[in-house]
Formats: structure tokens, C-alpha cells, sequence
């Protein structure tokens, strides 16, 4: 039985092509949001209140705001561990 290894460029790639369908997905799933949702509220901006002059309508809530965040932050840990496996030396 032979151990084929994976191309590195391509292995690298396609990582980085999946890198936002799962942040998408991660968001959607964490936020409870449809993929919709998820492309409304990534356009959406703060806006001024309508009723209160001064007041600002923020398009995401601190919560959203650090979920997304924390889900970055894993998403990119994901890929840093791809990294750390190409930087060790080849036998």
C-alpha cells in the first residue's frame, strides 16, 4: 500500500477557495441565519434613526459582531493549521 501525497499548490487552493463558504456557513449556522440574510445583513449599514435625531441604527448587534469575530478567528485557525503542516521540513 502506497501513501500518495497531496499536491501542495493545489491542496493550498483549494483551502483558501473553501475559505469563504465556511465562514458563510459558520455565520449562518452560529447566527441562526439564512444565506439571505447572511448577504443582507454583509450590505447593510449603520443608519440614522429616523425618530431619534442623533441616534444610530446599527446594520449588526454587538453580539453579531463578536460572534463573527470569534468565528473568523477559528475559521483562520483552520487555515493556519494547513500552513504549520506545509512549514514542517518533508521527509
Amino acid at each position: 500500500m502506497t501513501t500518495e501525497q497531496k499536491n501542495m499548490l493545489l491542496d493550498i487552493h483549494t483551502m483558501l477557495s473553501d475559505f469563504p463558504v465556511m465562514f458563510r456557513e459558520k455565520v449562518c449556522e452560529e447566527c441562526n441565519w439564512s444565506t439571505p440574510t447572511f448577504y443582507r445583513k454583509m450590505r447593510g449599514k449603520d443608519k440614522p434613526s429616523p425618530n431619534e435625531n442623533g441616534k444610530i441604527i446599527p446594520a449588526l448587534s454587538n453580539a453579531e459582531k463578536q460572534k463573527i469575530a470569534e468565528i473568523m478567528e477559528e475559521v483562520f485557525s483552520h487555515t493556519a493549521e494547513l500552513l504549520a503542516k506545509y512549514k514542517k521540513p518533508s521527509k
